[in-house]
């Protein structure tokens, strides 16, 4: 007889391609044999390569869906994807964690989609940090780094203590040092290195890396091991096929 697996939900649009949002994640829950929730911020149209249209959900309908759930479920982690807001982001993780304030959250800062469709604008750096302390990881690529923190790399919050939650910086765009991440958690940094060199592009691919870490957190790792084991993850997932839609396996 199997074990009970933990819940791992995911906070996220709905693409029809599956290759991004709740789809992509609840099928790396799975892979992790992690049970997996689903509550959707958007319904959008879209394929691997062109994005179309988007209704976002409405934020009370979200929260009502989150307190059901976390009434009838032991939620372990929490991804988040795309949200129309700062404001509604910080309802959504303030109340997770009025619920269950050991629930760990993972947000993937999609600010637009790998096909340009821009989601989310920042307006106020200090709201923006109440919101992210909130948070106990996120996962920027490079050009995200900087909308969220345009003085990140030039002033070095981290070695400062200045950040307010772990961030996974995607080494996607790492022009010096490709597909190598880096992990800062509070004044530590951690370097991630790629295994392989060569990488297929993928749409959903930060969809499906945020997954796995919340994923590997609802099983219990340390958010180094998480991330460290989600990177293997995500490589394999990258060079499952030459399309711009991957396969799930681990």
């Amino acid at each position: 007889m199997s074990k009970n697996r933990p819940f791992a939900l995911s906070i996220a649009g709905l693409d029809p391609s599956g290759g991004a949002g709740i789809l992509a994640d609840t099928k790396t829950f799975e892979q992790h044999q992690v049970q997996g929730l689903a509550i959707s911020t958007a319904n959008t149209i879209q394929t691997d390569c062109k994005f179309y249209e988007i209704e976002w959900t409405s934020l009370d309908f979200v929260l009502r869906s989150i307190k059901k759930l976390f009434k009838n479920y032991t939620i372990k982690s929490v991804k988040i994807g795309i949200v129309p807001s700062f404001f509604y982001l910080n309802e959504v993780v303030s109340l997770i964690k009025k619920l269950s304030p050991n629930t760990l959250i993972v947000w993937d800062t999609v600010l637009k989609s790998s096909t340009e469709f821009e989601f989310l604008t920042i307006e106020n750096q200090t709201d923006l940090q109440k919101t992210l302390s909130k948070i106990d990881l996120i996962t920027p690529n490079y050009e995200e780094i900087l909308q969220l923190y345009p003085n990140f790399i030039s002033e070095k919050l981290w070695v400062k203590n200045e950040l307010p939650t772990a961030i996974l910086l995607k080494g996607g765009h790492n022009h010096t040092a490709l597909g190598t991440d880096y992990l800062f958690l509070k004044s530590n940094l951690i370097e991630l290195l790629p295994t392989k060199i060569n990488f297929r592009p993928k749409h959903g691919s930060g969809c499906v890396l945020s997954s796995a870490i919340a994923a590997n957190l609802a099983l219990g790792y340390d958010l180094k091991t998480a991330c460290l084991e989600a990177k293997v993850y995500i490589e394999k997932y990258l060079n499952s096929t030459s399309t711009l839609i991957g396969y799930h396996y681990v």
